[in-house]
C-alpha cells in the first residue's frame, strides 16, 4: 500500500507576494559608464561608489556602441550616462557624441571634472546635435556647511566651479539635490535653492529633488528600510505600473543589463545579457521599489 505521503496531490506553487511591473516599452536606456568608480565617497550614495569600488567596471566605447545598435531596433527614445563619476571614463566625450546621433542625452555628474575646456567641448557637442544634451550636477546644499559633510571637505567650491564653467560655456545644467539636505524637503528650502542658483549665474535655474534610497552608504549613514517599507501584498493598477520607471527603462553595466539604475548591486535585478531578453515583467521585491512607488521617484531629468 502506498503511504500517505506518496498519495498526496502535488502542492500548488504559491503565487508571489510581491507585485510585478510589466515591461511596457523600452523608452530609456541607462549606461553605468564609469561602473562604481567615483572620485568622491558620498555618505548617502545608494551604490556606495568610491575610488576603490570595482563592483562594476567602466564600459568601453565598443560596449556602448553595441548597446546603441540594439537600442535603435527596440525604439529607445533617450539615453543617460551615470556612474560612479562618468567623466572619469576617458572615452566619455566620444560616447556622448555618438549617442547624440540617436537621441537626447543626459549625463549625471558630481561636477568636479567639468573644467572650462571640457565644458566648451560639451557645448560644441550640444550645438552639433539635433537632440538635447543635459548635464545634471549633484550637490547637497547651497552652503559648504550643508554639502561638505555629505560629499567631502572642499567639494562645495569645486562643484560650484563646475556649474559656473558650464554656464560660461553656454549650457544650463540641471542641479540635483537629495533629501539628505534638510532644506530640500520644504517649499521654502526649494525656493531658496532656486534663488541661490540665480545668484551664482543660472538665469533659468533647473532644480531636481531626489528621495533617498536607504541602501548602500545611506543605510550606514542614517538607517536601513523598516520592515513595513515594502510592496509585499500590494496590487498595482495599470496606471501605477506605467508610472514606474522600470516599466520602460533598463540599465547597462559591465556585468549585463539590470532592471534600473538603483538596483545594480542586487543580483536578482540583473535581467540578461542583451536588451531584448530583459523586456519582461520584474518582481518589485526590493525595499528600494517601495521608495520609487510611494514617492513617485524617477531618475529621469
Amino acid at each position: 500500500m502506498l503511504d500517505s505521503i506518496s498519495r498526496r496531490e502535488p502542492a500548488a506553487i504559491a503565487p508571489s507576494v510581491f507585485p510585478f511591473v510589466p515591461s511596457v516599452s523600452l523608452d530609456t536606456l541607462w549606461f553605468q559608464v564609469a561602473g562604481t568608480l567615483c572620485n568622491l565617497k558620498c555618505t548617502h550614495c545608494f551604490i556606495s561608489c568610491s575610488p576603490t569600488n570595482h563592483s562594476h567596471e567602466m564600459l568601453t566605447l565598443d560596449d556602448v556602441r553595441a548597446r546603441l545598435a540594439e537600442a535603435v531596433a527596440l525604439g529607445v527614445r533617450e539615453y543617460y550616462f551615470t556612474g560612479g563619476e562618468p567623466f572619469m571614463n576617458p572615452e566619455m566625450l566620444v560616447m556622448i557624441e555618438e549617442t547624440l546621433r540617436q537621441g537626447p542625452v543626459s549625463v549625471l555628474t558630481n561636477g568636479l571634472l567639468l573644467t572650462p575646456e571640457r565644458s566648451r567641448r560639451l557645448k560644441a557637442l550640444s550645438d552639433g546635435s539635433p537632440y538635447s544634451l543635459d548635464i545634471r550636477i549633484s550637490i547637497d546644499g547651497y552652503t559648504s556647511e550643508a554639502n561638505d559633510p555629505i560629499r567631502g571637505a572642499g567639494t562645495f567650491e569645486k562643484i560650484l566651479s563646475g556649474v559656473r564653467n558650464l554656464a560660461e560655456a553656454g549650457l544650463n545644467p540641471v542641479i540635483t539635490v537629495t533629501e539628505a539636505c534638510g532644506d530640500a524637503a520644504s517649499a521654502d528650502g526649494r525656493s531658496r535653492f532656486l534663488e541661490w542658483l540665480r545668484e551664482i549665474g543660472l538665469a533659468r535655474p533647473r532644480l531636481k529633488i531626489l528621495s533617498l534610497f536607504r541602501i548602500g552608504a545611506e543605510e550606514q549613514r542614517l538607517r536601513a528600510y523598516e520592515s513595513w517599507e515594502t510592496l509585499r501584498g500590494r496590487t498595482l493598477t495599470t496606471d501605477e505600473s506605467e508610472k514606474l520607471q522600470c516599466s520602460s527603462c533598463r540599465m547597462v553595466t559591465s556585468k549585463g543589463v539590470y532592471v534600473c539604475p538603483i538596483l545594480i548591486d542586487e543580483p536578482s535585478a540583473r535581467m540578461g545579457s542583451s536588451l531584448a531578453e530583459t523586456l519582461r515583467p520584474f518582481e518589485l521585491a526590493h525595499a528600494a521599489c517601495f521608495t520609487c512607488h510611494e514617492y513617485g521617484v524617477t531618475c529621469r531629468t
